[in-house]
């Protein structure tokens, strides 16, 4: 039996051991370790927009310990999931295989689940603070497209579809034509824009029944004083135009639900089709929008103006409409002006056709009401993104943001992703940037006013017939039909 004691000369058993690692060198190794897991190459295009306090690991719980799908790695991941074409979880799952066979690393699972677990314990809190910053930010810098010095709010709502889910029924139910199990969720969002810079300052999310006014009306705060307000008949209310008037907002809308005043009515004539006139304050109803205390409170009458835009352009629908805005100084601001304004307000149109078509966002894939709201946030962070990207290409290339491709700058970045890898130096990180920025400027659009194209589609779909009843029940009969051949 071998003595546990035994003095071996000329051996001093401490020197043996491994030298204890100093605080410094194990901090670099975790560093280290972090940097071979990280798979943020989007990170190097908007470190300056996204704040990076938001995705710090938690100090305990979910999402606090450095693994592959890590705080930050899952938000750079779902971002990278709603930029691809593709969109699926899958896709992110082998950019992690690609990243770490890059690295001489073992490959992580196939398996979807650690990272559809992972996506689910992102904070919507932390995700809601992402998508305010990116809004603040985009805002801050838009200082040289204005109109008059002021910023413009534009508004609009739009439709959006989901996976067919007990859940997501319940919160956003499809219409009331359809059949139960053939059709889908359907959630309506009403959104305010920045005009001239396209980026989204806020949204509120509903279903079919909610109104778009009413959902403006949660997004007051989103304006500041001086701003002009931008929007279509929807919004066309003595509540809320007087209501945004006392915060020192603006309007310019369609007139809707009122008829025109006439010359003769009118309180002054400021020009052709321009006149100065007065709004009675409507009466209140039980169906009213605001209570009768909110309507006491109301000024008996308005003083707006009217403006009498005719359409002289071929291609439009409309002949001709009114305009009803609290700008009511012709010598500053003149119909031509105003009218000019107006026919910007198509432009939310194209930023909901970025995020929904070029962006995938029309029909969601996830099928949660939680996990719904998250993938709605993230899709507004990378448009904000882009946009911010964007502004930033036009003002070092002096040009019109207005004229740069979306779509353009969507592709470019997509292309540009693979090269910002973790290994390259600061001059050539810098280089590969601001050629990302070069290409992003270069994509410009084409104006060609006064297009007519037909509203219709060339392109046939498929003719298979359309789901009238649940899928069980339409497998249930084909089983039935199949039995029967067999048996004949």
């Amino acid at each position: 039996m071998k003595n546990p004691n035994l003095f071996l000369p000329g051996f001093h058993l401490a020197t043996l051991r491994r030298r204890p690692r100093s605080a410094s060198r194990r901090l670099a190794d975790q560093l280290t370790k972090i940097r071979q897991n990280s798979i943020s190459q989007l990170a190097k295009c908007f470190t300056d927009f996204i704040p990076t306090q938001s995705l710090q690991p938690h100090q305990s719980g979910p999402q606090s310990r450095q693994r592959i799908f890590s705080k930050e790695n899952t938000f750079w991941g779902f971002f990278s999931q709603v930029l691809n074409a593709d969109g699926g979880c899958a896709e992110v799952v082998r950019k992690f295989h690609a990243v770490a066979a890059s690295r001489n690393r073992s490959l992580p699972s196939s398996s979807t689940s650690a990272y559809c677990q992972a996506r689910s314990k992102l904070d919507e809190s932390d995700l809601v603070s992402i998508q305010a910053h990116t809004s603040n930010q985009l805002s801050r810098r838009d200082t040289d497209h204005l109109f008059q010095g002021r910023r413009v709010v534009v508004a609009d709502g739009t439709g959006i579809s989901m996976p067919d889910t007990p859940e997501n029924q319940e919160i956003w139910p499809q219409t009331r034509v359809q059949k139960p199990g053939c059709g889908f969720p359907q959630a309506y969002i009403c959104a305010c824009f920045n005009l001239h810079s396209g980026v989204l300052l806020s949204y509120d999310l509903g279903n079919k029944k909610s109104h778009e006014l009413l959902m403006l009306r949660e997004q007051w705060d989103t304006f500041n004083a001086d701003d002009i307000f931008l929007g279509d008949k929807g919004f066309c209310s003595f509540y809320d135009v007087f209501k945004l008037r006392g915060k020192g907002v603006d309007s310019v809308i369609t007139l809707a639900r009122r008829k025109p005043v006439t010359a003769k009515d009118a309180d002054k004539i400021l020009g052709e089709d321009d006149f100065l006139i007065h709004w009675p304050k409507p009466k209140w109803t039980r169906r009213s929008s605001y209570s009768k205390d909110e309507w006491m409170a109301l000024p008996d009458q308005l003083v707006l103006r009217q403006i009498k835009v005719t359409v002289t352009e071929p291609g439009f629908r409309t002949q001709s409409f009114h305009i009803i805005t609290t700008l009511v100084d012709a010598d500053i601001y003149s119909a031509r002006e105003i009218a000019g304004l107006y026919y910007q307000r198509w432009d939310i149109e194209l930023f909901f056709r970025d995020i929904k078509i070029t962006m995938g966002m029309d029909i969601l894939r996830c099928k949660s009401p939680d996990m719904i709201r998250k993938e709605l946030l993230m899709h507004f962070i990378v448009y904000n993104c882009l946009r911010l990207l964007m502004l930033k290409a036009a003002k070092k290339a002096g040009v019109p943001v207005r004229l740069i491709s979306f779509k353009a700058s969507v592709q470019a970045l997509r292309q540009w992703e693979p090269l910002l890898n973790s290994e390259l130096s600061t001059q050539e990180e810098t280089r590969l940037l601001s050629l990302l920025s070069d290409s992003i400027a270069a994509s410009v659009l084409h104006i060609r006013p006064g297009r007519r194209e037909p509203r219709c589609k060339k392109r046939r779909p498929k003719n298979f017939q359309r789901m009238t009843k649940p899928r069980h029940e339409m497998q249930e009969a084909l089983h039935r039909s199949q039995h029967r051949a067999e048996g004949a």
